[in-house]
Order: structure tokens, then sequence, then C-alpha cells
């Protein structure tokens, strides 16, 4: 009988990302495997995700140990494969590492369950706008300063440098020509850290005159980030995974959208008692959870339906406003590998009761750790809880192509005017962010109003259907 060695690469989960790190491998060589079984959790700048092998055979290989993050496409398992074929694949240690273009979208691997997103894989165009700038600092280097080499002059016929794509993104992201790079690579290949050390400041020579000045004039952006010197007791943190795509999300949400947040303190004490009653009598139905954050949810989705205008994306490309057919409310969600953003898809059109049980597995599997990317996909508005760290309120930076995004903040005991006398009344802070290319000071007040109104007065204006 023939056997045939099968290379299982790093598979796209269909959300147009680049790379994942291998968190666990739950197989060993000489394990046997059947198509479907889990091999491996890796994680991805979205979520981790468990890998399922797509056919029968006996582990030859591990490619890479757990911790090591590794580009889509790349070989990460070996399967020999009993009575096939011989596969016609590249050696395992190539084929991501000579590959000097990305692959066709239509042939990438897709992670099986989730698919590719509609109309493609394609990455998003990048703005060029003056707000390059801003980002190059953003994503200046933080590592032990490194020798920068000698300078290299760019020759406009010159051959394409080699370069995965990862690299090349990080290079036009600070700015680095490639063809300046020097590369230290196998085979003339331009790594991370050759681009890292060409974007690093220039060593300046030591020199009292230069030790003694006590300003340094800025000529370049560059120049503003200095690598960060390691000290007694400073720890290094990789950021990578969901933290490094929460990072690049907020600078790019920061920085392209124009936000503006607007306060207001509501009387919430028939919200309260309102919670307290849904508990004790079980109106919802047996096992609902019931917490004050499901009717703070439920608030906005009713003063969005009275002011649809508010749940909107903008698109850069057409220069237009995009009015959302369905509200797909976001939670924002503390987890041990970062800030994440699930959300309830078309929760608009979901009853009370299902707006909690919906609200509730949301939380469970972003506690577990087990959200996958399509549930934080395609977000229209988004609530973030802060008043469970009890913090007041904030200003919230909004999630990338939403218009707007909430903040509870913490539910506090305080002297109220109530019918004419200063009583005791909980009270709480309300912060709506929202981007002013699509929502004017008018609507984004008018939304922020109703959903005080209706914490203020619950049973009157929130409806259970």
């Amino acid at each position: 009988m023939t056997t045939a060695l099968h290379e299982f690469k790093m598979p796209d989960v269909g959300e147009g990302l680049t790379e994942a790190e291998i968190l666990k491998w739950y197989v060993q060589p000489g394990d046997t495997v059947t198509d479907g079984q889990i091999v491996c959790e890796v994680e991805t700048a979205k979520a981790a995700v468990e890998l399922p092998i797509p056919f029968n055979g006996t582990v030859q290989s591990l490619h890479f140990a757990e911790g090591t993050t590794v580009d889509v496409g790349t070989a990460i398992i070996a399967i020999a494969v009993a009575g096939a074929a011989p596969a016609a694949a590249a050696p395992a240690a190539a084929p991501a590492a000579e590959a000097d273009e990305p692959a066709e979208p239509a042939r990438r691997e897709v992670l099986v369950g989730y698919g590719p997103r509609t109309g493609g894989t394609q990455r998003r165009a990048r703005r060029t706008t003056a707000a390059a700038p801003a980002a190059a600092v953003a994503a200046a280097p933080v590592a032990v300063p490194v020798p920068a080499p000698a300078p290299v002059v760019a020759q406009p016929g010159a051959e394409r440098p080699l370069a995965k794509p990862p690299v090349r993104k990080l290079a036009k992201d600070l700015g680095i020509d490639l063809r300046t790079v020097v590369p230290t690579g196998p085979d003339g290949i331009i790594t991370r850290e050759d681009v890292h050390a060409a974007a690093a400041p220039a060593p300046v020579a030591a020199a009292p005159a230069a030790v003694a000045a006590p300003v340094a004039s800025v000529t370049s952006v560059t120049s503003v980030a200095e690598p960060v010197t390691v000290t007694g007791g400073d720890v290094r943190i990789p950021v990578k995974g969901v933290r490094k795509a929460t990072a690049s999300a907020m600078v790019a949400s920061a920085f392209t959208a124009p936000h503006v947040t607007e306060f207001v303190q509501v009387d919430v004490t028939r919200t309260m008692k309102l919670v307290r009653t849904l508990k004790e009598t079980g109106e919802l139905g047996q096992g609902v959870r019931v917490s004050p954050l499901l009717l703070v949810a439920k608030a906005l989705l009713t003063a969005i339906k009275r002011h649809p205008e508010i749940n909107a994306s903008w698109d850069e490309s057409a220069q237009e406003i995009v009015l959302r057919g369905q509200v797909n409310l976001g939670i924002a969600a503390a987890t041990p590998r970062g800030l994440i953003v699930p959300n309830i898809k078309n929760a608009g059109a979901l009853t009370l009761t299902g707006l909690a049980t919906e609200l509730g597995s949301l939380i469970d599997t972003a506690r577990q750790g087990k959200t996958s990317p399509a549930d934080m996909a395609g977000g229209t508005v988004t609530i973030t809880n802060v008043g469970v760290f009890g913090v007041d309120t904030g200003t919230p930076i909004l999630n990338p192509g939403e218009a707007a995004i909430l903040a509870f903040g913490a539910v506090r005991e305080l002297p109220w005017v109530h019918k004419g006398r200063v009583v005791p009344r909980q009270v709480t802070t309300l912060a709506l962010s929202f981007d002013h290319r699509m929502v004017d000071g008018e609507l984004g007040s008018k939304v922020l109003a109703d959903v005080a109104a209706i914490l203020e007065r619950p049973k009157r204006l929130i409806t259970w259907a």
C-alpha cells in the first residue's frame, strides 16, 4: 500500500487575516488522526480557533512549536496518508518563506466552518492621507535598539526585493522602501527585524555638546520614536493576537473618525427596581439572566428604532454614509486575551427575553475564550459597560466601521431632586461617542436623551415584545 505525505497549511479563517499563533497542539508525531479531528488551537487577531484536519492518516511531524506565529498558507503539520497519490506540494519548510506574493484569494485554504467573506478575501485599501505620520508613530518599534545597517540608496531599476506579505505591510506602515533594506534572512529574504532595523533612528555619536543640549530638533517622524531601553524590573509583553489587533484598530479609529462624546446623568432607580422584579418573578423565563446591562441594551435599541440614522457606517471609497438594515449590537468584553467586541445579530428584532438569552450566551462564550471571528464581524453599534469596574464613565473609542458607542457607568446612590425634594436615588452616567462625519450633534443628543428617558421610566417605554 502506498503512502503519501500531506502538508496541512495554516488556513484563512475568512477574515482577511495574514497570520496566527499556535497556542496548543493536541497531537504528536506518531498519533493517528481522522478527518475532522481537532489537531491544534491557534489565536488569530480576532479569536482563538480550533483547527480540524481534513484527512485520515498518521502524524509525521509538527513544523512549529507552541507559541510560534505562523503566516497563513504555511505548512504546519505533515500527515502520512495511506493509499493516496503523492501530494504535489512543495517541501514543508518552503511554502510561505519563499512566496513573494500572496496567493490568489480563490486558492487560499479556508478554515472549515468559517468560510471566506462574501466577495473574496482581498484586503481593504489603505488610506494615504495626512493620517499616515500618526500611524507611523503608533507602529514605531519598541524593541531593544539594533545597530542600524549602512545606508543603502534605492535603485529604481533594481530587482524587486524578496519579502513575505506581512513584512511588506510592516514596511509600508513604517514608510520604509524595501529596496533600501539589507536582508538577513535565508536566500536574501527581508525579515521583520530587518525592517525594524531600517526604521530605527541612526545612532548618534556621544559628544559633550550633544549631551548638554537641552532640546533636540525634530526633523522626521522616526526621530520622535525613541527605542525603549530595558532597565531593572522592566517586563516586556509581546503584543500579538487579539491585543495586537485591538491596538491597531483603536489607533485607526482614533485617527480616522472625528470623535464627539456627550454625557448625561440619569436617575435609574426605576430601572434597578425593574431588574430586581424580573429576577424575582422569573417573568422572562426560567434560567434567563437579567442585569442592568440588559435594560440599557434594550433602551439603546429602542432609541435606534426612533433614530435609525445613527445605525450607520462610513464607506471611505465611495464617500457615502451607509444606513444599516439591521442592528448588530456589539458588547465590549474584557477577556484574558484582551478586549473583544462580539455582537448580537439583528438585535433590534429580538424580544426582551430573546435579547437576554443572546446576551447571556455572548458573555459566557467570551469568558470561555470561544468567541468565533464570525461573532465579531459586522457590528453596527456597541455598548461598553465600564460600570462593572466601579468607573463612572469615559470617552469610549468607536469600534472601527461603526457610528456610535455607548458607555454605561457605575450605578451609585446620590442625592437627587425627585418630585421637588432632595432624596437618595440610584444614578448613573451615560456617555455616547459618535462619528461626526455621520452623526451631527442634534442626532447624537436625541439618541442619548432617549436612552436616558427610557431608563428613567423603563416600564412605560420598554416593550417586552
